[in-house]
């Protein structure tokens, strides 16, 4: 190491307290990589923009993001487009698709994955599709007719040979599995049919017992009902795109890249990955759906929805079955929904409100405890 790359890393070194780590190592590179002329220029003027980006102490971060988010949110539109790729696969965009990130649904109205694979699999087209059509969950109902008969009170399944033919699923290997979700033996068995009389008695009972055949699972991982291959924005290969979601089962699979597996559904990321992963999906999801409308917000904004629906180590939505419904204080309880029931139930329990919110203080005309009201200060003066 010469002696002026040495001095440059030991002025870097001196503004290890005024600036984060990682802006340190960012500098550090560059002085490695390339010649700056005046190095403890570009350091202060690094630490006056890191300074004024700072949020002043009391500052109100959370009506700052929400009027940030919520504002350019009333321009959102309330269409749905199709993904490129995947055909009749309307996936909800705009104030919908926000609405169900915000509100933490369990499952989203159309979970789609996106799943990268390996470098020796994803530049062999062929290869691709051959996983993508492996992985497609295939029922009963895609391979075979199912025909009710309320009169004998029995159930018949007609398979279609050339749609096994297609999948690559065998007839003998189908009609087990058939007979394994009815539990029992089909009545009568024939080249190309099964017929199975459960003995009940009644037609609603036939009914559900037809729909229980006809979700069986005869190929694919559960949940992926459809799979489109398409090519890398960077033209290295291909990946899939998948209408259904299976985390859990794709991550297991040999030919995957784990590290670039992706769902749209937060609930399963949270229980597959825990909740950084749930945290990170959330402002990666909200951005997606900002920068879809063309609208700008500084992601911090959106890191601090992030964080007040993740901060407790589960995902909550923001309203009264989440945040807002579990404030520590009554009367913010109150003032946002169900007013008389938060009332009547502090009154019966004998609960205290130690006003320490901002909602709580402008109902009962204290100072809020933002900006200057956060200072306790008390002065005795002197008497004459």
């Amino acid at each position: 190491m010469n002696k002026n790359l040495e001095k440059r890393i030991e002025l870097i070194k001196e503004y290890e307290g005024k600036l984060p780590k990682k802006i340190i190592e960012e500098i550090m590179e560059m002085a490695e990589t390339t010649k700056i002329k005046d190095l403890r220029k570009l350091l202060e003027r690094a630490v006056s923009e890191y300074e004024r980006a700072r949020i002043e102490p009391g500052e109100a971060v959370g009506i700052v993001a929400a009027q940030s988010i919520g504002e350019p949110g009333t321009q959102m539109t309330m269409r749905t487009f199709h993904y490129a790729g995947v055909a009749e696969l309307a996936v909800p965009q705009g104030l919908p698709r926000f609405i169900e990130i915000v509100d933490a649904r369990r499952e989203p109205s159309m979970p789609i994955m996106e799943i990268h694979l390996k470098d020796e699999i994803k530049k062999d087209k062929q290869k691709v599709i051959e996983f993508a059509e492996r992985i497609e969950e295939v029922l009963l109902k895609d391979v075979a007719k199912l025909e009710e008969d309320f009169a004998e009170k029995r159930v018949t399944v007609i398979f279609d040979l050339k749609a096994l033919e297609e999948h690559e699923i065998s007839l003998e290997e189908a009609k087990k599995k058939i007979e394994r979700q009815a539990r029992r033996k089909a009545k009568e068995v024939g080249d190309n049919y099964l017929v199975f009389e459960p003995g009940f008695s009644t037609l609603k009972s036939v009914r559900s017992f037809k729909e229980k055949l006809a979700s069986t699972r005869l190929a694919g991982i559960p949940g992926i009902r459809k799979a489109a291959v398409l090519e890398e924005p960077d033209g290295s290969g291909y990946y899939l795109q998948t209408e259904g979601t299976n985390l859990k089962e794709v991550l297991l699979l040999p030919e995957v890249d784990p590290r670039r597996v992706f769902t749209n559904n937060i609930k399963e990321i949270e229980n597959i990955l825990g909740i950084e992963a749930a945290r990170n999906a959330i402002l990666i999801e909200s951005k997606k759906v900002l920068d879809g409308q063309g609208l700008k917000v500084n992601p911090r904004h959106l890191m601090i929805v992030a964080d007040a629906m993740t901060y407790d180590g589960e995902v909550k939505a923001i309203g009264r079955q989440g945040i807002s419904g579990e404030k520590a204080s009554v009367l913010a309880r109150a003032a946002f929904e169900e007013t008389v029931r938060h009332l009547h139930e502090a009154a019966i329990t004998g609960e205290v409100d130690y006003l320490k919110g901002v909602t709580e203080n402008i109902i009962v005309g204290q100072p809020i405890p933002v900006g200057t009201g956060t200072v306790k200060l008390i002065m005795k003066l002197e008497e004459d």
